[in-house]
């Protein structure tokens, strides 16, 4: 009942734009990206400025209705889906989707526009907003700003919160918090802005962020190297960050995995001529014609190596069309793995880049010998310590296995991230699917995390049921 008198008091006041009521509006916003969560909900609200996000969020707390912040719907862990009991309100940011100003260093955006959009409007000033991941085309800035994201260029330029100078958003009691001025020092005690960073809109509903912006890419350089394994990958990495600081992506891969690429994804083929037991995927850029072109950079810091052993062999894309088969490779492996191998368990997970080979090793050795029968192996952005880790069902499978044995075999993994000093998520958040084992593997983490919640949202209406 409370829901549909928010409908109604937010159209008196705001006007009939500001509500979807119709069900098949409704219904493709209800499940995760994923699919494995439907929530349900009466109706979307979607405000057109931060204004009128205020005022529902005034009018959500008057009638004690949660609130359920959404953008492009790209959660990976159910963080934007609605409880199912029908209770809470979606709030659809996609209306708020301008980019307010765009100057020489940073631009500031609202929180419904499209990354890709921002990608296009910073190359058309000479500019970048150097953040990419596979959802670019649908994932908006406030959900990127809310669940901290990451992506393939973390190396370089650092995850979502190292490229925010500042928020504005709606905090719980309606209240409009700006910090959109870009202050480089600014003592008033704690940050509010790093706080709804990663926050996944428990604290408050994120409506438009500062962002840095960097030089367009001038030249790039992508090259492909075989490998003996991890350690050296780790090594080949070191002996590059020493070298030059325009490395942007340093990813790695088991020789399964390629496979499993080159035999399910259309249109691609080996990048070296021999097999090998691991392979990395690394990207140079330069800014402008005065630095050293990227390949030849590139070509100089990994002959030593070369000759040295630590890398089996190499290429150097030869084109802008033979780069983007290298990524398609590596943007393909999540999908060329379920064609190859069946049903799986994925994590995202992070652990200190040093003990990253380690892992791999380890982890993967603890979990088959657990699991008999399955196939476990990471790939991923080393130079960040992010690994997706996949447990495969193989011989042990069947259609059920992930509901037989999924659980089982993620808190197996989630103890060894934790005992590596890692993380159980690197850059898709907790949302719902990985609230219960946080909880469980850091209390006192969660602990604070919910003192800082009942500080600013005491009544838990702002996305309940996700992060804590």
């Amino acid at each position: 009942m409370s829901a549909a008198q928010l409908i109604e008091a937010a159209v008196a006041r705001l006007g009939p734009r500001i509500a979807l009521t119709d069900a098949a509006d409704i219904a493709p916003w209800l499940t995760d990206w994923r699919g494995r969560w439907t929530g349900a909900s009466l109706g979307i609200l979607q405000p057109g400025s931060t204004d009128e996000v205020a005022g529902i969020v005034v009018l959500a707390a008057e009638l004690g209705v949660p609130l359920v912040p959404q953008g492009g719907n790209t959660s990976m862990v159910g963080g934007a889906t609605p409880p199912a009991d029908g209770s809470a309100m979606i709030v659809s940011l996609r209306r708020m989707n301008r980019i307010r100003s765009l100057e020489p260093g940073h631009a500031v955006a609202e929180a419904g526009v499209i990354l890709e959009t921002l990608h296009h409007a910073a190359a058309d000033s000479g500019q970048r907003f150097p953040l990419t991941l596979g959802a670019r085309g649908s994932a908006t800035i406030g959900g990127l700003t809310s669940t901290n994201a990451g992506g393939t260029q973390v190396l370089r330029f650092g995850t979502m919160r190292g490229q925010i100078e500042g928020i504005e958003a709606v905090l719980p009691d309606g209240r409009i918090h700006d910090g959109l001025a870009g202050l480089k020092k600014d003592n008033r005690g704690p940050s509010l802005d790093h706080l709804l960073i990663g926050a996944e809109g428990t604290l408050g509903i994120v409506t438009a962020v500062r962002l840095k912006l960097v030089p367009a890419i001038h030249q790039r350089a992508v090259a492909w190297l075989g490998l003996a394994g991890p350690d050296d990958a780790l090594a080949v990495l070191r002996a590059l960050e020493s070298g030059t600081d325009r490395v942007e992506g340093f990813e790695i891969l088991p020789r399964e995995s390629l496979d499993a690429a080159l035999a399910h994804i259309t249109g691609t083929r080996a990048p070296l001529e021999r097999a090998h037991p691991w392979h990395a995927l690394v990207e140079a850029t330069s800014a402008s014609p005065q630095e050293e072109a990227p390949d030849a950079m590139l070509e100089r810091l990994l002959a030593p190596l070369l000759e040295r052993g630590l890398i089996a062999d190499a290429a150097i894309a030869a084109s802008e069309a033979q780069a983007d088969a290298f990524w398609k490779i590596r943007d393909s492996l999540s999908e060329a793995e379920r064609a190859a191998f069946g049903p799986a368990t994925q994590h995202d997970i992070s652990v200190p880049v040093d003990s990253m080979p380690r892992f791999l090793r380890d982890a993967s050795a603890a979990v088959e010998a657990a699991f008999p029968g399955t196939r476990a192996s990471g790939f991923g952005h080393l130079g960040d310590g992010n690994i997706h880790f996949h447990v495969r069902a193989m011989s042990r499978g069947g259609a059920d296995w992930i509901n037989r044995e999924g659980a089982a075999v993620t808190r197996l993994v989630d103890d060894l991230v934790t005992a590596a000093g890692g993380s159980i998520s690197a850059e898709h958040g907790i949302g719902q699917m990985k609230r219960d084992e946080l909880a469980r593997l850091n209390p006192d983490r969660v602990a604070a995390i919910r003192a800082v919640k009942a500080g600013l949202d005491p009544r838990g209406l702002m996305n309940p049921g996700k992060l804590v």
